[in-house]
């Protein structure tokens, strides 16, 4: 492998774009950079806030490239270029035939029909869109031809000929007749350019006409039709964003990701109106949408005016980037408050929904389960694959009624029947880090125990807290001969991990990864665990007490009804006869001891009701 260290020393700090190659010499990514050094220096020796993806990636690399670039805009062109070229796996890859439709009026012919088309060509013409999966174009364009009598034919217009139907139905002015001048037509055609420019009221207002018109001649049938392409019309294009000007057109990207799955939200406002929107889910390592943006538009020319999006590193070369494609100006902004933030914060709940729900309910509970194991393993450099994990918590008051969990987790799911219970016997006080020794000494010595789940040997230990409680589990292991087994403990403040082999420097996984879930998730189940035991066995305790403050009442009598029962609580609803059930316990001790237990409840309810100085 190639000492990472200095070759750096030799990569300018230019603009440019830099290739990641695995082993064999495959492009594995491409990426671009406002400087090179530093983007890549990030890469090699400053893992904290990367992504899961991106560390898994690195795991891979074993050289990289560099191609320096006259600009970031240079750089950004070119990276799109190579990635279209060698389609590097862990690159967000739009297909070449990702266009969506848009619609297109020639208003320079004589009398212009509306095309739906997928390339958008610098002609003339007018272009409307895109339509995305939200937004049929069929039913825009049925619309249209519902409510404007306009053609949707193909016929040759340099001479006239006999109209069709559409034209006895009033849906068309049948210009290949020759009964309509340009000048007429194109004046209903740009009633289409307003509706399609966000005027929709037009459109409501002959829609619902005829929608009457044909209830009072009781056709119900075509009036029924009419009701439904009015739903459509409130369906499809009746969502004025509030605040926004009926001109305004707008692209608003965001983008989510676990650390595995990502998932790119985009939403399009046509006229002040939100008139579609899309979820793109991705298994790639880019932490920059500029990539995705404008791979984007190479297949999309640009009919936006403005861009929306906070996840770019350098917005002024993708703006200069994407008004290369296109013959207009276009914005790319970061908003900070007003609707446009609203929109964006939009896309991204968008963009996490999609990214939560990629896949099938069974694909979703692979990634958190055996993708997590496997990732946990790829990011913290594990020798072997941790299946079982076993969580280890303290819980106790001040010192007292000490106890530990021990939690299981195999293949990423807890295994509640291996979950095991410990009290403390040899710490005295308050001391966690003894405690901790105790529990783990006295588990491993348990290894191969006929208990199948002492006996089974784990894969990975974790340890709730910091770098003390390691040090003295690792003791545990060192005086138990069981060093074998690997070790971390994940602290909870800035949920640091530390490594058994290497304790020296804390592992910051990345927040987003399904590793970093996975070890939440066994830690604060060992601590949910402890404290149930806890709570339990300090309430047993202070019901013997209880029982035993009663004159009469001893530990052997106290201890039997505790098991019988439960809590002094439980005991308290039973009745005389249920007591006196126990060996030893006559009916009439039994009243006694309700009586006794229910004047000590009566001393503890007038005490905290009497007023305080």
């Amino acid at each position: 492998m190639v000492d990472f260290k200095a070759k750096l020393k030799d990569v300018p700090t230019d603009s440019g774009v830099y290739l990641m190659l695995d082993g064999q010499g495959e492009i594995i990514y491409v990426g671009k950079a406002k400087n090179l050094k530093n983007r890549l220096r990030s890469y090699f020796f400053n893992l904290a806030g990367r992504t899961a993806k991106v560390m898994a990636m690195l795991e891979h690399v074993d050289d990289f490239r560099y191609i320096i670039c006259a600009s970031e805009v240079d750089a950004l062109v070119t990276e799109n270029n190579l990635i279209k070229k060698h389609s590097p796996r862990y690159n967000i890859l739009l297909k070449d035939d990702k266009a969506y439709p848009f619609l297109r009026i020639d208003m320079k012919q004589p009398y212009p029909r509306i095309d739906v088309v997928r390339k958008l060509k610098n002609d003339g013409a007018k272009y409307f869109g895109p339509y995305m999966q939200s937004v049929n174009v069929r039913d825009i364009t049925e619309l249209i031809h519902t409510a404007f009598c306009v053609r949707d034919c193909t016929r040759d217009l340099s001479k006239p000929s006999r109209p069709c139907l559409n034209r006895h139905l009033g849906r068309c002015l049948a210009p290949c007749s020759g009964e309509v001048s340009s000048e007429e037509y194109k004046k209903e055609m740009q009633k289409v350019i307003d509706f399609l420019r966000g005027n929709d009221r037009e459109v409501e207002r002959v829609l619902t006409a005829r929608m009457k018109k044909f209830a009072d001649e009781e056709n119900f049938e075509v009036a029924l039709n009419y009701r439904n392409k009015l739903q459509a019309l409130e369906k499809i294009v009746r969502k004025q964003v509030s605040a926004l000007p009926k001109d305004f057109n707008l692209d608003i990207f965001a983008f989510e990701t676990n650390g595995v799955i990502s998932a790119i939200n985009m939403l399009i406002v046509r006229g002040g109106k939100l008139v579609g929107g899309e979820n793109f889910t991705v298994s790639a390592a880019d932490e920059d949408l500029a990539s995705y943006i404008y791979q984007y538009y190479v297949n999309n020319a640009p009919l936006c005016d403005e861009i929306v999006t906070d996840g770019v590193e350098d917005a002024a070369s993708l703006e200069t980037a994407v008004c290369g494609l296109c013959v207009h100006t276009v914005r790319v902004i970061e908003p900070k408050q007003g609707v446009r933030k609203q929109l964006l914060e939009l896309a991204h709940s968008n963009a996490y929904d999609a990214m939560v729900k990629h896949g099938t309910q069974d694909e979703r509970k692979e990634l958190r389960t055996h993708g997590a194991v496997k990732q946990l393993a790829e990011l913290l450099g594990l020798k072997m694959l941790p299946n079982r994990i076993e969580g280890y918590d303290i819980s106790h008051i001040s010192g007292t009624d000490k106890v530990a969990s021990m939690v299981v987790f195999e293949g990423g799911q807890p295994k509640k029947p291996h979950y095991r219970k410990f009290k403390i016997k040899t710490v005295e006080g308050n001391n966690d880090f003894a405690c901790m020794k105790e529990v783990l000494t006295r588990r491993l010595n348990k290894l191969g125990d006929e208990d199948e789940s002492f006996g089974t040997i784990p894969d990975l230990l974790l340890i709730d807290g910091g770098k003390g409680q390691l040090a003295y589990a690792k003791e545990a292991q060192a005086d138990t001969g069981r060093e074998d087994i690997e070790i971390i403990s994940l602290a909870k403040r800035e949920e640091e991990v530390f490594l058994g082999s290497d304790p020296t420097l804390p592992v910051i996984l990345p927040k987003d990864s399904v590793a970093l879930q996975l070890l939440q998730r066994v830690r604060d189940e060992s601590h949910r665990f402890a404290i149930t035991f806890h709570r339990n066995l300090r309430s047993k305790h202070l019901s013997e007490s209880a029982l035993k403050n009663i004159k009469g009442v001893g530990e052997k009598t106290a201890s039997a009804l505790i098991r019988k029962f439960g809590s002094v609580e439980d005991i308290r609803h039973k009745t005389a006869d249920e007591l006196a059930a126990l060996d030893g316990i006559s009916v009439a001790k039994a009243q006694y001891i309700l009586d006794e237990l229910n004047a000590q409840r009566e001393a503890v309810e007038n005490k905290n009701e009497s007023p305080r100085g």
